[in-house]
Parts: structure tokens; C-alpha cells; sequence
């Protein structure tokens, strides 16, 4: 559930930051892409660490 959740909001994120730097619709798509791919990452490594050390 985590690693949904934060692939979910990095796609957000980086769509975000892709309109504020003025980006068209592939940039906020590749920006988007991106970010949830490296937030998923991030909340599978906070999952798995959750995991080991609660059980």
C-alpha cells in the first residue's frame, strides 16, 4: 500500500514540477514517470525496512 501511495504522489509531484518549469505534455508525463518510478522505489525500501524491523 505504501508503494502505491508514494508512486501516486511522486506522479503528481512531478507532473507538478514539470508545469511550474513550463514543460509541455510529454515533459509532464516523462517528469511524472519519473518521479512515481523514484518514490515507488523509495516507499518499497520504506516498506521492506517497516517489514523487518516490525516483524
Amino acid at each position: 500500500m505504501i508503494v502505491i501511495l508514494s508512486a501516486l504522489i511522486g506522479a503528481i509531484s512531478g507532473v507538478l514540477t514539470a508545469r511550474r518549469r513550463g514543460g509541455k505534455r510529454l515533459d509532464m508525463l516523462q517528469f511524472g514517470a519519473g518521479y512515481a518510478i523514484a518514490f515507488a522505489l523509495a516507499g518499497l525500501v520504506i516498506t521492506i525496512v517497516i517489514d523487518r524491523v516490525l516483524v
